[in-house]
């Protein structure tokens, strides 16, 4: 057994309860590694500084832009109960609207580190080196890539949709609306990082589906780990590596514990084992 693989969680056969919290600890693991990884701390450090800066950035435009936008839809009542509700409405979906900004910005900006994120952690963990570079196998991993990006945005947005007639209950409504989109939003979020090596190693998005539907604890444990992170001052400039890093973890433990098939692209993780 390689001296780095302990790091990867060992993922019982079976779902349980507390697989949650095996989740939410993947955190902690992550950014163990990427203290002590030199290149790991070098890729997270550049990622935090443009995610702090998206993260400033979708603040200033929800800041500006929310309440003309809310009101081209619900004029700003005269009544101080209208406006208390009115206030309310705006408060909690501008919550949603910056974490799901969160999770669409600063992965779209920093696209071309995601990869070495992922590779780097495989490293360190006992895997083998990335393969080698080929024309072949960048336009299939920017084709799969492009179509699971695609896949996770419309179930997110569709999800989202879904839930937003809640808007129309009376007082409980906005808040059923925003406590049942963050935990869409949180599993969304296990998937989106879940998916990144997968993604890498051409595994379908229907295998990503599946292992989300098989350990749904376990996957909601990420996905609230990481939004929860996205709430603690200077560490969410961190959440980017981080959350790649843990979703890289798990598909390791997953892969250790015998639960993925072996990956499409025929690359080896004997080395994880």
């Amino acid at each position: 057994m390689s001296p780095h693989s302990a790091l990867l969680p060992r993922i019982a056969p079976k779902p349980r309860l507390s697989d949650f919290f095996q989740g939410l600890g993947l955190l902690g693991r992550a950014f163990s590694l990427i203290l002590r990884d030199r290149r790991l701390f070098l890729l997270s450090a550049i990622c935090a500084a443009v995610t702090a800066a998206a993260l400033l950035g979708l603040v200033w435009l929800l800041w500006n832009f929310a309440p003309g936008a809310l009101e081209s839809v619900w004029a700003r009542p005269d009544t101080w109960y209208g406006r208390a509700a009115w206030t309310t409405v705006l408060i909690l979906s501008s919550v949603v609207l910056w974490v799901v900004g969160a999770n669409v910005v600063p992965p779209l900006l920093l696209a071309p580190l995601q990869d070495p994120l992922s590779e780097q952690t495989e490293e360190a963990c006992g895997g083998g080196p990335s393969a080698p570079f080929t024309m072949a196998g960048f336009v299939r991993g920017l084709v799969t890539g492009i179509a699971h990006t695609l896949a996770r945005l419309f179930f997110l947005l569709v999800g989202l949709a879904v839930l937003l007639p809640l808007h129309l209950l009376p007082g409980v409504g906005s808040i059923l609306w925003t406590v049942l989109g963050s935990l869409w939003t949180m599993m969304w979020m296990a998937g989106e990082f879940l998916a990144a090596p997968m993604t890498r190693h051409l595994y379908p998005f229907a295998e990503v589906r599946r292992m989300m539907r098989a350990r749904r604890a376990l996957c909601l444990g990420l996905g609230a780990g990481i939004y929860v992170l996205l709430w603690v001052p200077i560490l969410n400039a961190f959440f980017l590596p981080v959350a790649i890093v843990a979703g890289t973890l798990l598909y390791g433990g997953l892969r250790e514990a015998g639960l993925l098939p072996p990956p499409p692209d025929g690359a080896s993780t004997a080395a994880l084992k």
